[in-house]
């Protein structure tokens, strides 16, 4: 059995090597779904899966990390754990139940410390049907000239118009604008891209690789940045569906402790967002009853998140930045997608853990 703060890594390359050696520990075979682009230090980029159980399996949960890059120093740390846990282990198995981890939707923002995928992409906004008109954001569109200013720290012309914008509509509508997700502008915030990303696509492949036996599938994706530090919100991700809604609420509320919320109705901590990543659930899976949750483990609040996806979006566009004001952008950028502290680590282990117990137990009634 690893420990809590042992199953977390200081970097993409630590966490795939720590991936790789549970799989291997676990007596797992690994699959790997190479990159096109190289990591931060030179090193290797993959989507890296492992299925623990057998491949005919009726009841199918996957457990997926980093669909926004740097929320995967997370998600990883609770993939890990849960293939060193062998208590874990055998509650799945002997409830027929197989799981599949997804380590590093997105590789390249993981090591690059970015939310986004190498062509800039959010990716939980990429998965729209691109042979239709896109969504249009035009209150993003209002937002954009502030969100990305020439010059960062921005000026306290543009600190002052931001608080304006935000004491005339409220901090909700300023996340809402800018987190739903749009297609206008390619160097800007959550934007979703014009085609599928790679990620998109080699996802898709996964699916269809491994999801067609399933008659039932439950989706856990790991996420950070909204919400009270380590507390861990269960955001129903599903179609706007009473049915899977009600599915998810009897599985993982824990009799009302630990609240599943929904985009569709107001209660998520999360904006209506578009072009979310579950849609592939439906599209390569279509045979089975879907049921899933992202897991959404709080770190700053809301105004200091958005400040740091700003000034990383920010560096992305401005590289020749001085070299302390790109360190000090990209520790910003850590900070509010991951808090280094045993304390928080142990909170994440602990509601994952609690969450994935649930799952089988759901998949199994």
């Amino acid at each position: 059995m690893i420990g809590v703060t042992q199953a977390f890594s200081k970097s993409y390359a630590e966490a795939r090597v720590k991936f790789l050696e549970a799989a291997a520990t676990a007596g797992l075979a690994v699959e790997s779904q190479l990159h096109p682009e190289a990591g931060r230090d030179g090193e290797v980029l993959a989507m890296d899966v492992v299925r623990d159980g057998p491949a005919d399996a009726r009841s199918l949960l996957i457990v997926s990390s980093a669909c926004h890059g740097v929320e995967g120093y997370c998600g990883s740390g609770v993939q890990v754990f849960a293939l060193h846990d062998a208590e874990w282990r055998a509650k799945a198995q002997a409830q027929g139940v197989a799981v599949l981890y997804v380590h590093a939707l997105n590789p390249y923002g993981f090591s690059h410390v970015r939310r986004t995928t190498h062509e800039n992409v959010d990716l939980n906004r990429n998965f729209q049907d691109f042979s239709q008109p896109l969504p249009v954001n035009e209150a993003y569109r209002e937002l954009q000239p502030l969100l990305l200013p020439d010059e960062w720290p921005p000026t306290e012309a543009n600190a002052a118009a931001t608080g304006r914008y935000i004491s005339e509509k409220g901090m909700d509508a300023y996340q809402a604008a800018i987190t739903r997700g749009q297609h206008e502008f390619p160097e800007g915030l959550f934007f979703g891209g014009t085609a599928p990303t790679w990620s998109n696509r080699t996802l898709r492949k996964v699916l269809q690789t491994y999801g067609q036996s399933a008659r039932r599938v439950a989706w856990i994706d790991i996420h950070t940045g909204l919400g009270p530090s380590g507390i861990g919100e269960r955001i129903c991700a599903c179609r706007d569906d009473k049915a899977a809604l009600a599915r998810a609420r009897a599985w993982w509320d824990n009799g009302g402790t630990t609240p599943v919320t929904s985009i569709y109705d107001g209660s998520s901590s999360s904006a209506f967002l578009t072009g979310l990543m579950w849609n592939s659930i439906y599209e390569e899976c279509p045979q089975a009853e879907y049921t899933g949750i992202a897991m959404e483990y709080g770190t700053l609040p809301p105004f200091e998140m958005m400040q740091a996806l700003r000034g990383e979006h920010w560096l992305n566009i401005h590289r020749d930045a001085p070299p302390e004001l790109a360190k000090q952008i990209k520790t910003q950028m850590m900070d509010a997608f991951y808090v280094d502290t045993d304390a928080w680590k142990g909170q994440i282990i602990s509601q994952a853990r609690q969450s994935l117990f649930q799952a089988v137990d759901g998949l199994s009634s």
